[in-house]
């Protein structure tokens, strides 16, 4: 969507030229092993379609996404790279994975039978990743039963097994104890394939904060996700890539009103002064993913400055306490990004709102407009 389509004063700008050098900064940091950007949720709020297609460019060799529908929409869109889908799916949609030439998570025993049948049925080859659950307790055949999940996967005749995976529960925290347990518990599964003299499927369990601080677990792919972006999985992760934020927030000014003393603003009434005060409107709220929670603790920049919200954050609306100071209509207004020295960051809006930069990110709305610069 270019400039002169965008009918809205909100949009998110996303920096493509960032995005591949965080890809290409990553790619040097885990060689030789391969990696797979991980586009979930919209590709973590930077736009889903638009993010592949840059990667299809650069040749990537795998991407992930964590339900079905992602993979059709990509490949509706003209991707062909391999695409892994990361999240656990019901029988009746083995037919669509197969129609879509899209890697399956073969969770367990019967999801493997089920996804070789269908296959058999349909007369095609199916794709799998067999799951390992080595301590997250999500989906996947538990590390100390695996032995004959995977003597079953030789069975299969009419599904490949193309990887085998697992995935940290804590890998971006200080303390790595519990992350070093889950990959013992990964190599040890991966014995089987030694013992049996067969060739190891593409071995895979490192995420963002495993890809920064382990790289004992790179193996043969990692897969990024939101470090991709420029957004690092905690505050406690060591940084040993430099990464730049991908996406920037934006609005504008629609209203400049005075406020006198005592006249309360917004629903509820929660907030007023006891001064005269300057104030701005601006259309961005919770229905773009502007949380609620961050009522009178979110900032905003605006001609190079900081100023507070005041009053509650509605669907659509906020308004900013600018107090002696001008602005006019159309003035633009960082929610997200950089302004003169000033910047405010993902993290900090996750703070406000007492979430993680994750839901920040995946929960801009479709409805706020992507711009994309290269």
């Amino acid at each position: 969507m270019s400039l002169d389509e965008i009918v809205r004063p909100t949009c998110v700008e996303i920096d493509l030229k960032l995005l591949e050098e965080n890809f290409e900064s990553i790619k040097k940091h885990v060689a030789p092993a391969k990696v797979m950007p991980i586009l979930k949720a919209n590709a973590y709020g930077n736009g889903l379609i638009r993010v592949a297609q840059l990667f299809q460019k650069l040749e990537t060799d795998y991407l992930g996404v964590a339900v079905v529908e992602e993979g059709i929409l990509l490949r509706q869109s003209g991707i062909k790279i391999p695409i892994l889908v990361l999240g656990g799916m019901l029988g009746n949609q083995i037919p669509i994975f197969l129609k879509h030439d899209l890697s399956m998570t073969a969770s367990s025993i019967d999801k493997l039978n089920q996804i070789d049948e269908t296959a058999c049925q349909l007369k095609q080859k199916a794709k799998v990743h067999l799951k390992i659950d080595t301590g997250l307790e999500r989906i996947g055949v538990h590390y100390y039963n695996s032995e004959r999940f995977l003597e079953q996967s030789l069975n299969c005749k009419h599904t490949i097994v193309e990887g085998i995976y697992s995935h940290f529960a804590s890998a971006d925290s200080t303390n790595l104890d519990y992350t070093k347990l889950q990959l013992e518990r990964f190599y040890e599964v991966l014995k089987f394939y030694e013992k049996n003299s067969l060739p190891n499927p593409i071995r895979h369990i490192s995420n963002s904060g495993a890809i920064l601080q382990m790289p004992e677990a790179n193996l043969d792919l990692v897969r990024p996700g939101i470090l991709l972006y420029g957004v690092y999985p905690s505050q406690e992760v060591k940084k040993t890539i430099i990464v730049k934020p991908t996406l920037s927030w934006k609005s504008h000014v629609v209203f400049f009103k005075a406020i006198k003393p005592d006249h309360p603003v917004s629903y509820g009434s929660t907030w007023k002064s006891d001064h005269f005060i300057r104030a701005v409107t601006v259309p961005v709220g919770y229905g773009d993913g502007y949380f609620r929670s961050m009522s009178h603790k979110a900032e905003v920049l605006l001609n190079g400055k900081r100023y507070p919200i005041i009053g509650s954050i509605t669907m659509d609306q906020i308004v900013v306490n600018i107090e002696r100071d001008s602005s006019y209509n159309g003035d633009e207004v960082i929610l997200i990004g950089s302004d003169g020295k000033h910047q405010i960051t993902c993290e900090e809006l996750a703070k406000w709102a007492g979430t993680i930069p994750y839901e920040i990110l995946t929960n801009i709305n479709t409805r706020v407009p992507r711009i994309y610069h290269e």
